[in-house]
């Protein structure tokens, strides 16, 4: 589906609060689909893998359907396939074209591990969920957690490459959800603004405001984010069960309070620099919106922060 740049601001100077619960009803309504869809097939298995591309909402979107299925009284557990990393040996781990370490592929994960897991949760085994040493880049085993899944319980499995061959190949019975900000911005049947810069502004703020990466460090990595997108994640959407739209017509006027942020840190040798400045440009198109307005249950939380969901 497209939004209505008109529609939009027009809703935001007329009553910006109804509109932002407009938005958030529409998304929690995908939630609860989601969710439905996960107890219709909770007999075939208790796993389900959840992807979607960077800055698409996976995380808060795991854990509102948690919150909807322990609403309705199905214990859940969300586990982040970032665990399931293996120490990096810079000896044989996947490059880019250009020679850098390639982040985004799929050989980073633990595969062998994660079939293993799977089988075992759903034999009703214990395993031991991994934690990853970001900062350190390594596995750390004394920080290991037990699971186990009792009878009518759940684990999600959240991850950009959830829906992969390496990782949902060998567990067809899972169920799969696939999560992204699809939803292009229109006005006279021109794009003002993409669900893809949707999702770049998301990750680049939240980098800024979590992760100690100025806008301009995740704008240079921009290309080879999306290159990995296309070669790893995007081929196997359409095998999921549900696809959820997590995008929301009140962003891009909460985004927009970093306009100006966004253009000065387009970076000119950039093989996406014209984009970015496009992107950067299609802000003045948008009414501003003050990120306090923002509930703190919303998805967008997980990028501006000030949320009541806790991002481990």
């Amino acid at each position: 589906m497209a939004y209505q740049l008109q529609e939009i601001n027009s809703n935001l100077r007329e009553d910006p609060a109804a509109f932002i619960s407009q938005c958030d009803e529409r998304y929690h309504s995908r939630v609860v689909h989601a969710a439905n869809t996960i107890l219709e097939r909770i007999s075939q298995s208790p796993i389900v893998l959840l992807s979607g591309p960077s800055g698409s909402g996976k995380t808060t979107t795991a854990l509102k359907v948690e919150e909807e299925l322990e609403r309705r009284g199905v214990e859940c557990h969300a586990v982040a396939l970032d665990n399931y990393f293996i120490t990096r040996d810079p000896a044989t781990a996947p490059r880019t074209p250009e020679g850098d370490f390639d982040l985004e592929s799929p050989l980073c994960l633990d595969m062998a591990l994660l079939d293993e897991t799977f089988t075992k949760l759903s034999q009703g085994e214990e395993v031991i969920v991994p934690h990853f040493d970001f900062p350190n880049q390594r596995r750390d085993e004394s920080r290991g957690r037990p699971l186990r899944l009792g009878k009518n319980e759940i684990c999600i499995f959240e991850g950009i490459h959830a829906l992969g061959p390496g990782i949902a190949g060998p567990h067809p019975e899972a169920t799969k959800l696939y999560v992204s900000a699809r939803s292009n911005i229109m006005e006279d049947g021109a794009v003002r603004f993409k669900g893809t810069w949707m999702r770049i502004v998301r990750r680049a703020v939240r980098d800024l405001n979590f992760r100690g990466y100025s806008i301009a460090d995740t704008l240079s990595i921009w290309a080879n984010v999306r290159r990995g997108e296309k070669l790893y994640i995007s081929p196997y959407k359409e095998t999921a069960d549900v696809i959820i739209d997590s995008s929301l017509p009140y962003e891009v006027p909460v985004m927009k309070n970093y306009a100006g942020d966004f253009l000065a840190a387009v970076p000119r040798d950039n093989p996406r620099s014209a984009e970015l400045r496009e992107l950067a440009a299609a802000f003045d198109y948008f009414e501003t919106l003050d990120p306090a307005l923002v509930p703190k249950a919303s998805l967008l939380r997980e990028f501006i922060g000030g949320g009541s969901y806790h991002y481990k």
